[in-house]
């Protein structure tokens, strides 16, 4: 179980935090679904605990274990949004052993059939595959690693409606076996296959309910005020 006490995380160049009083529990085998629009600090959130960002304040425990930044890069996997842009390998296989030169062909093989790619050639170039396909590479990419605890930012961005739902199937395999932390500014598709859900507003977080992530999603905007009228 993964904890989250007090976390904030202000840096001396804003005037206010980025994030204010995050508490959170993460459990095995489940989904965690944080919902909140642009600036809300999601991508913020994802980088502490990935430990790329340091927090100001507050306590990170992996079973009451107080966990630095270098604990939680080798306790997390990340996946950005859009991963499939940052590619460097010329084939499949490259890019799954970068950084892994001494990976063997078991543990290779062990994360494609994860998400689905295991009769994919170890030859094909990245950029050959289709948007579905780079997607489930870059979530393989980290499942080598075998982290506790698997952060995906946005993992339905960009694909098209066939593909998403590819993908969360995919998802609700993978949290059989991982403990997923997902981040997103729409709550439609993954808020079926979440274990719990919160929202994420100008850094401050609350527990909801899957009706109210559907409700504020299907709520119509509220009009700007009509210059003409004041």
């Amino acid at each position: 179980m993964l904890y989250l006490r007090n976390v904030s995380y202000h840096p001396p160049a804003t005037p206010t935090p980025i994030l204010r009083q995050i508490n959170l529990q993460v459990a095995p085998q489940q989904l965690t679904l944080i919902v909140g629009p642009s600036g809300s600090g999601k991508s913020t959130l994802l980088e502490i605990l990935a430990g790329l960002a340091e927090r100001t304040k507050g306590e990170i425990l992996w079973r009451e274990q107080p966990l630095t930044s270098l604990h939680l890069q080798q306790l997390s996997g990340l996946v950005f949004q859009f991963p499939e842009r940052h590619f460097c390998g010329a084939t499949v296989l490259e890019e799954l052993r970068l950084g892994h030169p001494e990976l063997m062909s078991d543990r290779i093989h062990e994360a494609l059939t994860e998400v689905g790619l295991e009769h994919l050639p170890l030859s094909t170039s990245p950029q050959a595959l289709s948007g579905g396909q780079q997607r489930r590479l870059a979530f393989a990419v980290q499942l080598i690693r075998q982290p506790h605890l698997l952060l995906l930012d946005e993992p339905t961005a960009g694909l098209d409606w066939s593909m998403r739902r590819q993908l969360v199937n995919l998802l609700a395999k993978l949290k059989q076996h991982w403990s997923l932390l997902v981040v997103s500014h729409d709550a439609s598709e993954l808020v079926e296959i979440a274990d719990q859900c919160y929202a994420l507003r100008q850094g401050e977080l609350t527990s909801v309910t899957p009706e109210t992530l559907l409700t504020a999603r299907d709520r119509p905007p509220v009009p700007a005020p009509n210059a003409n009228a004041l």
